[in-house]
């Protein structure tokens, strides 16, 4: 683990996301050069979380209580793995996922970035990929010169996965359906933690996404709908 100087995370509106885990800010300068250190391992974790929220999310803190009890329930994962192996740091590498459903605009994404830059300033390492659903898609098609495989594994056995906009194809074709499949089925049988979001309501998951994929999202993930206007049309 880099040790990460404390003045990196300046500027990042990080006081939020500390209170909500009763941290004072100051603790992310504390450490005194220990890479294995929560503080340290906060600001390494944080900066590549940063890297990958997208800018207009960049200050997302979590507020729905379902979506809090989840980050918990992965730091606490976290932490006991880290004591039964008596290894020098926590981090996330197994535990359920989420999904948040909703109409556009109702801030599923921002619970969702959130989240990922909560659990960032936790002390847990937690590693993430980030996608939406159609660049998932746009990746994974076969095109001279790529290796698509490779590819889908990087998503696939990702410690933590944020996928974004899930079934927003009106039509799924056979490949985005496979893809789906693969990928959800994989980290369903390794309990890989995944963040899932969808317009698609409750009832319309069957139809839009398959039998077989929203069989294992009804078990592997927690299911949090969430209502309200569009807020970008009212900002």
């Amino acid at each position: 683990m880099q040790y990460i100087p404390p003045s990196s995370l300046r500027g990042h509106d990080l006081a939020p996301l500390l209170a909500s885990r009763g941290l004072d800010p100051d603790w992310l300068t504390t450490g005194d050069f220990d890479p294995h250190h929560p503080a340290n391992i906060a600001r390494h974790t944080y900066l590549q979380a940063a890297e990958l929220v997208p800018h207009h999310y960049r200050t997302a803190v979590p507020t729905l209580p379902e979506v809090h009890a989840w980050i918990d329930a992965l730091i606490a994962a976290a932490k006991q793995a880290q004591a039964e192996r008596g290894g020098p740091i926590a981090s996330v590498t197994r535990g359920p996922s989420l999904l948040l459903l909703g109409p556009t605009g109702v801030g599923k994404s921002h619970q969702a970035y959130g989240a990922m830059r909560a659990i960032a300033v936790s002390g847990v390492a937690a590693r993430w990929a980030v996608t939406t659903a159609a660049d998932l898609y746009a990746a994974l098609r076969p095109r001279h010169g790529v290796d698509s495989e490779a590819e889908f594994r990087r998503y696939r056995d990702a410690p933590l996965l944020l996928v974004d906009d899930l079934g927003a194809e009106r039509r799924a074709s056979e490949f985005t359906e496979e893809i789906n499949f693969r990928l959800i089925n994989h980290r369903y049988e390794h309990h890989l933690p995944t963040v899932l979001t969808t317009n698609v309501s409750p009832a319309e998951l069957s139809s839009r996404l398959g039998d077989r994929v929203t069989s294992r999202l009804a078990e592997m993930c927690q299911l949090i709908p969430m209502k309200g206007h569009d807020r970008r049309r009212t900002a």
